[in-house]
Parts: C-alpha cells; structure tokens; sequence
C-alpha cells in the first residue's frame, strides 16, 4: 500500500514560500489566510479539478499548497512550499487519484511558513484518517491545545509504520486532531461535536476515505460557496474556482453550517445560530473582483466605492489612474462619477512575485522598482488622481508618488477607497503589527505629508459600507474600528506564533515574538 502521509516532496525543487509581491518587499499589504477547495466527484479527475480551483484561487494564498485524493480505502496528502503551479506537475497529479479530494493555497496566520505548516493537515487513526484544510483564523488557539493535550494517548491512532507525522504548530492541526479522536461515534457526529467549541474565523474543508465535509463559522467572516457538476459536488472559498472548472453556483455556504457529501448525497447541518458578520476587506480588496458574497458583487462595489470617493474627495485633476490591480475597479468609479478621464499611469510586471530574491537594502534605498512602472507620457504634466485599496505602513504609496513626480506630474492626489486601518485583524488578515500602521499614530494630514501627496481622501466608513449594499451591523470593521466581533482573548494568548510560544516547538527550535497583538 502507498504511504498515506503527507509526501515531501525531494526531486524538485519548488518554492520557498516567501512570495516577494510588493513594491517594497518589507512593505507587504494586507495578506488572507487561504483558499480552499473540495471535490466529491466519482468518475472525474479530482485531483486536476482541485488543482485549477486552488490556481484559481491563488490570490488568497502564496505561501505553500497542498492536495488530498481518496480514492475509498486510503487519502494521499501531496503538498509544498510555493505557488499551485510550482507545488504540482503533470505526474503528480497524475499519481493522485480517487474520486474525492481536498485542496489548499496557505498564507500563514498562525504558525510560521513552514513545510510542517502546509496544508491540508493529514490525521490517521483507528476508525480512518482524516485530511483537512482552514481558511480564516481561529482565536481561542490555546484553549484548544488544551483540549489536544487532554485527548487520551496515541493507542486509539492507527500505527502505520511509516516515519513520524510532521510537526506543526498551527490552529488547523489542533482542529484535526480533535476531529480525528472519535473511537465512539462517526466523523459526522463528532464534528457537530467540535465545531461549536470553536471560536474566531473559519472556513474548514475536510474528508475522510469516503466523505467530503465543509464547514463555516457562525459569523461567516471568511466566503465559501457550493457548485455543482455533472457527476458531483464542490466547495471553494471563491465561485471564481467554481467557473474556472465548469461548476455552476448552488449558493453560499451559511454561516454555522456544516455540509457532508457522500455516496447518499448532500446533508447540511446547523451546528450554531447565525450572527452573519462577513468581513468587509473581502469587498475592498482580498477576494476577485469576479466574486459575488452576500449577493453582492465584488468588483461592482469597488466600483460604488470609487464613485463615493469623488463624492466625498472631489478634486481638480486631467487624469484618474489605478494602482493595478486592486486599485482599478475603483478608479474606474473615481472617473465615472467625477467626469474626469480614466488611464493607465503604471505598468506592471507581469512576473512579480515569481522572485524569492529580497533586493538588498543599497536597491532598495536606491528605488528598485519590482513592481511598477510609470508611463512619463501619461503623466508629465498632468495633475493626477491615484486610486488605491489601503495604506498599510505608507512606505509603497511614497514611493508610488515619487514616482509619478519623477515621471513629470504636477499634481499627485492618493485617494483611498477603505478608510484608515488602525487595528490588526485576528480573522484571518495578516496585517502589520499595529505599531506599523501609519494610520495608528498619524492623522490623514500627516500621513499625507508623510507619502509626499498634494492631497488625500480615504473613503468614510459610512460610504464604504452602503458600497457593499450590507448593513452595517452584518459586517466585520474591525481593522478600521477596533470593535472586534468576537471577543478576543487576553492578547497574551494571540498571535501568529502562539503555538511555537506555547508549545516550544522544535521546527523552530526556539521561541519566536508574538506579533500583531493590539
């Protein structure tokens, strides 16, 4: 029989996982957690089918990737450090085959970037393994391991005579060992058991040998759809994933629900009440454009927010320009709404964040661009509006409006189409420690004079709201006001190397600071 560990991978060479994307590399934006994917699809090629879903949903996740296939007596885990593209090839997703399987694009949240952190987590036991992947961040990580800890010794686990399970030291791998231990009851059961005593963000696919389970928290912070294809069922963080493969949208997964797919169809629980908070960075700028949440589509509130941006920041100027990509749709507003014409001002590298390479700080002092160029002809001589999603730590946007001075404009004004983020996000964002954030110690005038601009507007909070059509009482805003949804634990107990803390783990080998603690 074929070892069902999770595989590491040796003869070729992947990534590394440390995606170099930004302007500045030491100037990264905000950062989700995940994508994730799962397939229950007798007949089909499921390990290709979750392959194209995780590259669709690259953008959720740069750091490592991973796949599980059961094919009904056994679920092979392959997975590692890098891209989709990079992790898989053709033969190895020829070796993976069954009729169900899972899939993951990780960005770290909690637990470091390691191989032992890539996902999906793989759990073999007595009553059958277990392979799951996690989308979002939980928050009660310590009670958790706790939890862990109080679980009966390794005798109920099934002893398969293979080299030692990895090491990781994330929230995942405590909920899949939780799942794992049910020498009494089914999988189903136990998981009705677990998901309640879970709190924070999540987005949970997982499978046994012969189901495919997926789960969302109660709040529904992080986005999860279901589709259909002809021979069977998927779910995916994004529908982008589902067109990508030929499944059309069923509808979202509903917050506190748990789905189960098998050989006698689909069943959906309610593990919790509802108290829908979705998170309205989905809308700003972490899902594709493509992806419509709470029924409303993304790309067209960007739109609406870029609009409202020249109500609220109205200004003189001969060119609206985006900072690509994520800063296009709402330019495409600005310049509806203002009357002012819409172009191109920067060019960007197609193969940005295909480097590892961390320039050193000579280059960057000096101005490397990796990520942006700016067309002179565009821009000399023009007063011109710069459209973007955030301002994290401040450095890129100075460097953007240096640029564009450089380039011959005569007027450059930043205008923003989320307002100041000042927290940190303990969902499933990876943002700055709040110390970093610009707009944490600087008013919008400072922080305008800090970036260089003639000018800047950061859309109110009220107005990106209404842009998503969704009341305000059915969304996350805690990055932007500090009111966090679900009550955070002591701050001793958070942060994104909890468990290396805690549980002095030896992938690190020592103790590693807590970060963004408020």
């Amino acid at each position: 029989m074929a070892n069902p560990l999770p595989t590491r991978p040796s003869s070729r060479k992947g990534g590394d996982g440390r995606l170099t994307a930004a302007l500045d590399p030491h100037d990264q934006g905000p950062q989700d957690a995940c994508g994730v994917f799962g397939v229950w699809a007798p007949g089909e090629d499921v390990a290709k089918l979750t392959y194209f879903g995780l590259y669709a949903l690259q953008h959720r996740g740069q750091e490592s990737a991973g796949i599980a296939v059961s094919n009904g007596r056994q679920i092979l885990v392959y997975k590692d450090m890098g891209l989709v593209s990079q992790v898989f090839d053709e033969s190895t997703l020829n070796s993976l085959k069954g009729h169900l399987a899972i899939g993951h694009s990780r960005y770290s949240t909690t637990g470091a970037s390691t191989w032992e952190n890539a996902q999906p987590t793989f759990r073999p036991t007595a009553d059958g393994s277990i392979a799951l992947g996690h989308n979002g961040n939980l928050i009660n990580t310590h009670e958790l391991s706790e939890l862990v800890d109080a679980l009966p010794g390794p005798a109920d686990q099934l002893d398969l005579h293979t080299r030692p399970q990895e090491t990781s030291t994330n929230d995942t791998s405590l909920v899949t060992a939780l799942l794992a231990h049910h020498p009494d009851t089914s999988l189903e059961q136990r998981a009705l058991e677990v998901l309640p005593l879970l709190r924070g963000a999540f987005c949970f696919v997982w499978m046994n040998e012969d189901t495919l389970y997926a789960a969302r928290d109660p709040q529904g912070i992080r986005p999860l759809v279901l589709g259909r294809l002809d021979r069977g069922w998927v779910v995916a963080s994004e529908q982008a994933a589902l067109a990508t493969i030929g499944a059309s949208v069923v509808r979202e997964v509903e917050p506190g629900e748990m789905i189960v797919i098998d050989e006698n169809g689909l069943r959906s629980y309610t593990f919790a009440e509802p108290e829908r908070k979705g998170c309205v960075f989905e809308y700003v700028y972490l899902a594709r454009p493509d992806a419509t949440i709470a029924g409303r589509s993304v790309h067209e509130a960007r739109v609406e927010m870029g609009r409202q941006l020249a109500r609220e920041f109205p200004v003189e100027a001969d060119l609206v320009m985006p900072v690509p990509e994520s800063g296009t749709p709402a330019a495409a507003g600005y310049a509806e709404e203002s009357g002012i014409p819409f172009g191109q001002g920067f060019v960007k590298n197609a193969y940005v964040g295909r480097t590892f390479i961390q320039p050193s700080q000579t280059l960057r002092q000096l101005g490397i661009r990796l990520k942006l160029n700016a067309l002179d002809h565009m821009i000399r001589g023009k007063k011109i509006v710069v459209v973007d999603d955030s301002i994290v730590r401040g450095n890129t946007q100075r460097a953007q409006v240096r640029m564009l001075r450089e380039a011959g404009a005569l007027e450059v004004h930043v205008r923003i189409s989320s307002p100041p983020v000042k927290w940190p996000c303990f969902y499933g964002i990876d943002f700055a420690t709040r110390a970093e954030l610009i707009a944490n110690g600087l008013d919008v005038e400072e922080i305008r004079s800090s970036i260089g601009a003639d000018s800047l507007g950061y859309i109110s909070l009220e107005g990106m709201v209404d842009a998503t059509s969704q009341s305000a009482d059915r969304l996350c805003k805690a990055c932007f006001t500090g009111e966090y949804p679900i009550e955070l634990p002591d701050e001793s107990l958070l942060g994104k190397h909890l468990l290396e803390v805690s549980l002095n783990s030896p992938t690190l080998g020592k103790a590693l600071p807590v970060l963004n603690n408020p």
